[in-house]
């Protein structure tokens, strides 16, 4: 485990050896840290821009050597999220992680309102970054959001359904989470949350939580899966009517009603 004071020396020593290179034009903090972390157990999130598209490559080099050199670290796994785009997840002996993305200044995309340019050599990085947050700022909907997924948990209820009636338990329980998720994804919706990469469900609504686990099961058999289904389902009833966004039209509530479960 790392303290407070630990955290604040890695963050403090990785920004002033990624900035000294000229691969780098600026560094961008996300997430908590931006507003003061939420606890000892938070990461350390940094997106580092390249100064030209075609040095990405030698840049994200560059910030995995210099971690390396300085940190020793336990393990890096290295992403390609697109072209030009890349993610070191960088974990630590004392359990400390690091995302750093890298990117170059032309992608620079703002997901959410929590970040900090650290470094800006040109004066670039701030503009497109202010640009970019006025653009999130002005969306109806801040996060992306996925449309179809109102549909997509009454075609897990349903496939839920099936798979009691096989006593396949451990598929109908993968139905089930994946349910469990849509109800995530509309509450958080509902109640204005940072989307994006959003884990911080301890702030959900006090009544929310309480419901939502209640509707795990006590014992993992068709009977008592076929509970839960239900209690999640009136959960999701209740979350979607409290939706701007997503709402259950009378053809799939009458699909939804299909999936109501009766021992095989």
């Amino acid at each position: 485990m790392y303290t407070a004071e630990e955290r604040n020396a890695f963050f403090e020593t990785t920004v002033e050896r990624l900035k000294a290179s000229n691969y780098i034009e600026g560094i961008i903090q996300l997430g908590s840290g931006v507003i003061g972390y939420k606890d000892e157990l938070s990461d350390i999130d940094l997106m580092v821009a390249a100064t030209k598209p075609e040095t990405v490559e030698e840049t994200r080099d560059f910030v995995r050597d210099t971690l390396v050199s300085e940190f020793h670290p336990l393990y890096i796994k290295e992403k390609q999220l697109r072209e030009n785009v890349y993610l070191l997840i960088v974990f630590m002996e004392n359990s400390l992680e690091f995302n750093i993305s890298i990117v170059p200044r032309e992608s620079l995309k703002v997901k959410s309102p929590l970040w900090k340019v650290i470094t800006d050599k040109s004066g670039l990085v701030s503009e497109r970054m202010n640009r970019e947050d006025a653009k999130f700022q002005d969306r109806a909907v801040q996060y992306d959001v996925n449309e179809d997924a109102v549909f997509e948990f009454v075609y897990c209820a349903l496939r839920m359904e099936k798979e009691l009636r096989r006593n396949n338990l451990i598929y109908a329980l993968k139905m089930l989470e994946m349910m469990r998720d849509v109800v995530l994804q509309v509450q958080a919706l509902n109640e204005g949350k940072k989307l994006h990469q959003f884990k911080a469900y301890d702030t959900l609504n006090p009544k929310f939580i309480e419901a939502y686990l209640s509707t795990y099961p006590n014992k993992i058999d068709a009977m008592n899966l076929g509970e839960s289904t239900k209690k999640l389902k009136e959960l999701f009833i209740k979350t979607v009517k409290q939706s701007p966004i997503f709402t259950l039209n009378e053809d799939l509530n009458n699909l939804m009603r299909l999936a109501e479960h009766t021992e095989a």
